[in-house]
């Protein structure tokens, strides 16, 4: 898909045909569709109508968003106290953090920001880089429909520094998505002599972009190894009668696990 966008010169539409492609839109033309067809088939019509209800409902909640990861993605699992504890001072390793997305203009800050998906990665990426003493890299450039403003990268050496009182190591500034982030950051880090990547970013996320490096890495001359660091796992038998209810939570949730069972199914 990326390459097929890139070939029509229209790649900076990626987010907005993501947004169309992704809840509640279709489930709107649905209703739509239902609506108009009520006039020639009254029973297709409201089955279409009631189809598009329901999609609308279950895609706000956190319990679908709950179960769509777990069926459609299969997230890999956190890194246990004893995954840690074996990494510490592992020669020729680096923690690799993955841009989350930025926000141009925080107000109260007076100055752009990383969104707080970014944050978050950004937050356990230092903490494992402190708890296992290694490097910390962060890859993020400024995405599809980019412009002049900081890299997402450049954006966590400062927040990483100032809030954190944390240096990076290595920063790759130029990448717009997930693909971009494994082909650019992988050559960066093996000419430093990095063996090993720990990889940092969302559950919903890490089985995409686990694939983007494990292709940058056999495309490589050196081989890499690969250990998937996720945050944000849900533990088991988390849910309960209320996560059915539709929420702010459940719609972004949702709208992040079908974005990514999207990319993977495309190609992005």
């Amino acid at each position: 898909m990326n390459e097929l966008l890139l070939t029509l010169g229209v790649e900076s539409w990626k987010p907005a045909i993501g947004a169309l492609l992704l809840p509640p839109v279709p489930f709107i033309v649905l209703v739509l569709l239902g609506t108009r067809l009520t006039f020639r088939s009254r029973g297709l019509g409201w089955c279409l109508v009631l189809l598009g209800c329901t999609g609308v409902w279950l895609s706000q909640t956190t319990a679908a968003s709950h179960h769509l990861r777990r069926w459609a993605l299969q997230p890999p699992p956190v890194l246990s106290p004893a995954n840690i504890a074996a990494l510490r001072r592992a020669p020729q390793t680096a923690v690799l953090v993955l841009g989350g997305g930025a926000v141009p203009l925080a107000m109260e800050y007076g100055t752009s920001d990383l969104h707080p998906r970014g944050v978050e990665r950004l937050r356990y990426g230092i903490f494992l880089a402190r708890q296992t003493g290694l490097p910390l890299a962060f890859s993020g450039g400024v995405g599809w429909g980019g412009d002049d403003r900081a890299s997402e990268a450049a954006l966590a050496s400062r927040i990483a520094e100032n809030e954190f009182g944390f240096k990076l190591r290595w920063l790759e500034t130029q990448s717009r998505d997930t693909r971009e982030n494994a082909s650019r950051s992988v050559p960066l880090l093996r000419e430093q002599g990095v063996r090993h990547i720990v990889l940092v970013t969302h559950d919903y996320h890490m089985p995409r972009a686990a694939r983007a490096f494990r292709n940058a890495i056999a495309a490589g001359p050196v081989p890499l190894q690969l250990t998937l660091a996720p945050l944000g796992v849900a533990p088991e038998g988390s849910l309960r009668a209320r996560d059915w209810l539709p929420s702010l939570t459940g719609a972004d949730e949702t709208r992040l696990v079908l974005h990514e069972w999207l990319g993977r199914l495309l190609g992005a």
